[in-house]
C-alpha cells in the first residue's frame, strides 16, 4: 500500500485520539466530594484566645509527635510567625494591633490557631493522583500513607500551605497534617485541641449549627467582630470557621476567592494518567514515526512521488 506523510499523520491521529479521549472522558466525569448534612466542623473565636498553647500540646501528645525544642510553656515562640509542619499539626501565632496613621485598630494582640482547614472540596485531594488523600462525608480530609508515592503535589496545591513532608525520613517519609482527630470524632469524641482549650475558644459541632452560632455571636456583639466568617465561602467553604475582631488578612489568613480551585487541572491530570492513555498514545505516534522513517529509507521513490504530488 502506498504511504505518504499526509496518510501517516491521519493514521497517527486515529490511533492516539481514542486513547486520549477515553482517559479525558473518565476524568471530566469527576465530581466534587459529597458532604453529608451531618458534617462536622470547628468554630474558632480568635477574640477569646490568649495564646496558652494548650492546643498545641494536646495535639502533640495525642498523635505522638516529636517534642519541640522549646517547651509548650515557652511563650517567646509566639513572637515569630510559624506554620504547621511535620512535627506540629497546629500552631498558635501572635499578631499585634495594626497602626493606621495615628489610629490603632485594637488594643490587645490577637492569637490565632492554625491547622488544616479540611476544605469542602480540597485542592490536595484533587491534586493527589493515587488517592492517598480523601475527603470524608462527615468533614475530615484524611491521609493513607500506604497509597502515597511522595509526589508532594498536595503541598503545591493547598491554598493554605498546610501539608508538610518528612524530609528527615528518607526511607519512610510521609505527608503530615492535622487529621481532625477523625478516629476520635467518628466515635463521638472531640478533637484534642477543642477538648483541652481552657477558654473554649473552639466549638466543635455540626457545620450548619456552627454557622448559626457564628452569626448569632456577631449579631449579639455589634462592633466586636468584623463582618465576615472566614471559611464560610473561601475556596468553596472549609470545615474550620473563624471569627475575628481584626481583618483576617492582618492576622495571617490568605485572601482567597469564593470559587473552588479549578477542577480543570484534575481533569487534565487524571485524563493523562487514566488507563495510561498519554503514554500509549505517545508510543503509538513514536512507533509510527520510526516505521515511517524506515519505510522511506527502504523506498526512496516515495519521496519523489510526494514531491510530484505537490507540483
Amino acid at each position: 500500500m502506498e504511504m505518504n506523510r499526509r496518510y501517516f499523520l491521519k493514521l497517527s491521529g486515529a490511533i492516539a485520539a481514542p486513547l486520549l479521549i477515553k482517559g479525558n472522558t473518565s476524568a471530566l466525569a469527576s465530581e466534587p466530594p459529597r458532604i453529608s448534612a451531618e458534617a462536622v466542623g470547628c468554630l474558632v473565636d480568635t477574640t477569646e484566645c490568649v495564646g496558652c498553647r494548650k492546643c498545641e500540646q494536646a495535639c502533640n501528645e495525642r498523635h505522638g509527635l516529636d517534642k519541640p525544642r522549646e517547651s509548650f510553656e515557652e511563650m517567646t515562640v509566639l513572637e515569630n510567625e510559624r506554620r504547621p509542619d511535620e512535627t506540629s499539626y497546629t500552631v498558635v501565632n501572635k499578631y499585634y494591633p495594626k497602626n493606621i496613621g495615628s489610629l490603632t485598630w485594637r488594643n490587645r494582640p490577637s492569637f490565632v490557631k492554625f491547622q488544616c482547614m479540611h476544605c469542602n472540596d480540597p485542592s490536595c485531594v484533587s491534586a493527589c493522583i493515587v488517592g492517598a488523600l480523601t475527603k470524608q462525608p462527615d468533614g475530615p480530609v484524611i491521609y493513607d500513607a500506604a497509597k502515597c508515592i511522595g509526589c508532594r503535589y498536595c503541598m503545591i496545591a493547598c491554598p493554605f500551605q498546610i501539608p508538610a513532608y518528612e524530609y528527615g525520613k528518607p526511607l519512610t517519609p510521609q505527608v503530615r497534617k492535622c487529621t481532625f482527630c477523625f478516629e476520635y470524632i467518628k466515635d463521638g469524641g472531640l478533637p484534642a485541641c477543642a477538648q483541652v482549650c481552657p477558654r473554649e475558644v473552639m466549638t466543635f459541632g455540626r457545620h450548619s449549627d456552627l454557622l448559626k452560632l457564628a452569626r448569632r455571636k456577631m449579631k449579639d456583639n455589634p462592633g466586636k467582630y468584623v463582618d465576615h466568617i472566614y471559611g464560610e465561602y473561601e475556596v468553596g467553604g472549609t470545615s474550620w470557621l473563624y471569627l475575628s475582631s481584626e481583618p483576617f488578612e492582618s492576622i495571617g489568613f490568605p485572601k482567597l476567592g469564593t470559587k473552588v480551585p479549578p477542577r480543570l487541572t484534575e481533569a487534565i491530570q487524571h485524563g493523562l494518567f487514566q488507563y495510561f492513555a498519554a503514554p500509549i498514545g505517545l508510543f503509538a505516534i513514536l512507533g509510527g514515526m520510526m516505521w515511517f522513517s524506515n519505510f522511506y529509507k527502504k523506498n526512496p521513490e516515495n519521496n519523489t512521488s510526494e514531491k510530484g504530488d505537490k507540483t
